[in-house]
C-alpha cells in the first residue's frame, strides 16, 4: 500500500456529482421567485463568483438579512452592497482602475469586507497586509508588490509612518486611535457618492495572500477567484449551513479567515467580527449573538481553555455546532481537551495559503486518533514522496503533497512551490496510517541527532502534554556529540514549580532518549505572529 489519500470525487464528472450532493447539504440550493432567480444570475453572470458577484447574489437574494455584526452595529446585505458600491465609486474616481492593487491593512471590521467586495467589483486585485507587520516591513511590502492606494485602521498609522509621503492613505476604521490629522476616510467617501450599480470590469479581480514569513520574508501568493467546487470541498467535512451566524475570529487577512469570508458568500452567512480577540470576548460573541460556527486559529483555543471554568459557564455556547480551527497544528492534546469542555464540534483543517486545504480532521477521527490531521475533502488527493520524488510506501513518512481545485496561482515575484506532476508539496513531513494523515513538522525542520530523525513537533507534543506546560517550542543547536540537537522553550502555569529536570524526565519517559531536549528554557510566552504562529527564528538556541 502506497503513501496516498483519495478524496472522494477524483475525476471531473465525479467531483462535479459529489459537489452538488455536497452543496444541496447546504441547503444553498432553495426556492427562489422568478424575479429572484433572474437577479440571482445576473450578478453572477455579470460579477462572477468573486467577492463582486457574491455579495451581489445575496443583497438578491436575502436582502434584508443581516450581513455583518460588528463592534459598531449591523449592516444588512443590501447595505452592505450599497456601501460597496459607493466606495468602489469612490476609489475609480481617485483613479483606481482594473488590474489595479489595493492595499488593505484592517483588523476584521465592517470596511474590511465592504473594501473587498469594492475592489473586486473595479476587477482590481486585494492585497492583504498582515496587521503584526513591522514598519519597514510594510514598507517592502508596499514597495515589491505596487499597490496604488491602501486602506488602514487608524491604529496603524505609526506602520506607516515611513512610507513614502505621496502615497495614498486612506483610513478605513479609526476606533480608539485618533485620526490623523488631514486624513482621507472611508465612511466620508463612501458618503459621497451613491450606491447605484458600476459597469463590470473585463476582468475579474485577485486576492494576494502573504504567507506567514515565519521563516523569512513574507511572500505574496495569488489567488484566483473563489469556485462553488472550492466551497464544496470544506462543506464536505465540515457541516455548514445556509443562513448561520458565524463568528470569524481568524483574521480575515490570512487564508482561514479569508476562506470563510469566501463562504459566506455562498451560504449567506452573518458575519459576527471584532477587532481584537481575547478569550472571555470571544465566548461573548458566540453566545449574543447565538453563533452556530466561530472560525478560529488553535491558540485561540488555548486561550479560551485557560479562563476559569466559572468564567467559561457564564455563557451560553449551546447552539455553537461548528468549530472550524485551521492555520497551525493542534499541539498536544488541546483537540480533545476543547472537545471535553465545548462537546465534539470542533473540526481541524491541514493546509497552506499556497495549497489551500489538504485534510479535514473531523471530532471523532480526533478522539480516536489524537493529533491526526483526518483525511481529504472531496476533489482532494495526498500523496507522499521520498527525497527522489519516489513515492513511500504506507506508514513511513514521506514529503506531503496535494492536489486539489484550490492551489494558488503563483507567487507574485514568479516563484512557485515544488510540484510532482499536479500535485503541489505543503513543506511539511508526514505519514498515513490507518487511511489518515499525521504531520510530523517542516520538511526543513528535521534534526538528525546521533544518526536518527527527530521532528521538533513530536517533542513539542509531549511537552504541552504536560499539565504544567501552556505552550512548547523545539529549535535545533548544534551538538558535538550528537551532531544536533534540540532547545526547549516552554511557558507554563502562573505559580507552577516544574523543573527543566521534571520535563526532560518527562520527555524521556515517552521517546527515545535522543529526542530528549538538551535544555529546556523558560519563558512567559512564545512569540507568534497575527496567525497564531510560532516564530521561531526569535527563538535563540545559542
Amino acid at each position: 500500500m502506497t503513501g496516498v489519500l483519495q478524496g472522494p470525487g477524483a475525476g471531473r464528472a465525479s467531483r462535479a456529482a459529489h459537489s452538488i450532493r455536497s452543496l444541496a447539504a447546504t441547503r444553498v440550493v432553495r426556492p427562489y421567485g422568478p424575479h429572484t432567480v433572474f437577479q440571482i444570475a445576473k450578478s453572477l453572470t455579470r460579477w462572477g463568483l468573486g467577492p463582486a458577484g457574491g455579495f451581489a447574489s445575496l443583497a438578491a437574494r436575502v436582502p434584508e438579512r443581516t450581513a455583518i455584526v460588528d463592534d459598531v452595529g449591523s449592516l444588512t446585505f443590501t447595505e452592505l452592497h450599497t456601501r460597496a458600491n459607493a466606495l468602489a465609486r469612490a476609489l475609480a474616481a481617485g483613479g483606481v482602475t482594473e488590474g489595479d492593487a489595493v492595499a488593505l491593512l484592517c483588523r476584521n471590521h465592517r470596511w474590511f469586507v465592504i473594501a473587498t467586495v469594492a475592489v473586486s467589483r473595479l476587477g482590481a486585485d486585494v492585497l492583504y497586509l498582515n496587521t503584526a507587520f513591522s514598519g519597514p516591513q510594510v514598507v517592502e511590502l508596499l514597495d515589491r508588490e505596487r499597490p496604488v492606494v491602501v486602506l488602514y485602521d487608524a491604529e496603524f498609522e505609526s506602520v506607516l509612518a515611513h512610507v513614502d509621503a505621496g502615497f495614498r492613505r486612506i483610513v478605513a476604521w479609526a476606533g480608539d486611535a485618533p485620526l490623523p490629522a488631514g486624513a482621507e476616510v472611508i465612511d466620508d467617501l463612501v458618503g459621497a457618492q451613491d450606491g447605484r450599480e458600476l459597469s463590470p470590469p473585463s476582468r475579474e479581480g485577485r486576492s494576494v495572500i502573504l504567507t506567514s514569513g515565519t521563516t523569512g520574508t513574507p511572500k505574496g501568493a495569488t489567488r484566483p477567484p473563489g469556485t462553488l467546487t472550492a466551497a464544496a470541498a470544506l462543506v464536505s467535512r465540515i457541516p455548514l449551513r445556509f443562513g448561520r451566524s458565524t463568528h470569524i475570529a481568524a483574521p480575515m487577512f490570512h487564508t482561514w479567515g479569508w476562506a470563510h469570508l469566501n463562504l459566506a458568500m455562498l451560504l449567506g452567512s452573518t458575519l459576527v467580527l471584532r477587532t481584537r480577540f481575547d478569550p472571555e470576548g470571544f465566548l461573548a460573541a458566540v453566545s449574543e449573538n447565538h453563533c452556530d460556527t466561530a472560525v478560529v486559529i488553535p491558540v485561540m483555543l488555548r486561550r479560551v481553555l485557560e479562563l476559569p471554568a466559572p468564567t467559561r459557564s457564564r455563557y451560553d455556547t449551546r447552539r455553537l455546532r461548528v468549530v472550524a480551527a485551521s492555520g497551525s497544528a493542534l499541539p498536544g492534546d488541546l483537540a480533545t481537551e476543547w472537545m471535553d469542555a465545548f462537546g465534539d464540534n470542533l473540526y481541524n483543517t491541514y493546509g497552506s495559503t499556497e495549497c489551500a486545504w489538504v485534510t479535514i480532521a473531523q471530532p471523532a477521527e480526533m478522539r480516536a486518533r489524537p493529533g491526526t490531521a483526518g483525511r481529504p475533502p472531496l476533489g482532494t488527493s495526498v500523496a507522499l514522496f521520498d527525497d527522489d520524488d519516489e513515492p513511500v510506501s504506507g506508514g513511513q513518512p514521506g514529503r506531503i503533497f496535494v492536489a486539489n481545485p484550490a492551489q494558488f496561482e503563483g507567487y507574485t515575484n514568479g516563484d512557485h512551490k515544488a510540484m510532482i506532476d499536479t500535485m503541489m508539496s505543503t513543506g511539511d513531513i508526514g505519514r498515513i496510517t490507518d487511511g489518515l494523515l499525521f504531520v510530523e513538522g517542516r520538511d526543513d525542520d528535521m534534526v538528525v541527532s546521533g544518526g536518527e530523525n527527530v521532528y521538533p513537533q513530536e517533542v513539542e507534543d509531549v511537552l504541552v502534554r504536560h499539565v504544567d506546560v501552556l505552550e512548547a517550542a523545539c529549535v535545533p543547536v548544534d551538538d558535538p556529540q550528537w551532531g544536533q540537537r534540540l532547545v526547549a522553550y516552554v511557558a507554563v502555569v502562573p505559580g507552577s514549580k516544574v523543573t527543566e529536570a521534571d520535563l526532560a524526565g518527562h520527555v524521556k519517559q515517552q521517546l527515545a532518549r535522543y529526542k530528549v531536549p538538551r535544555s529546556i528554557r523558560f519563558c512567559e510566552e512564545l512569540p507568534r505572529n497575527a496567525t497564531g504562529k510560532v516564530l521561531k527564528r526569535e527563538l535563540t538556541a545559542d
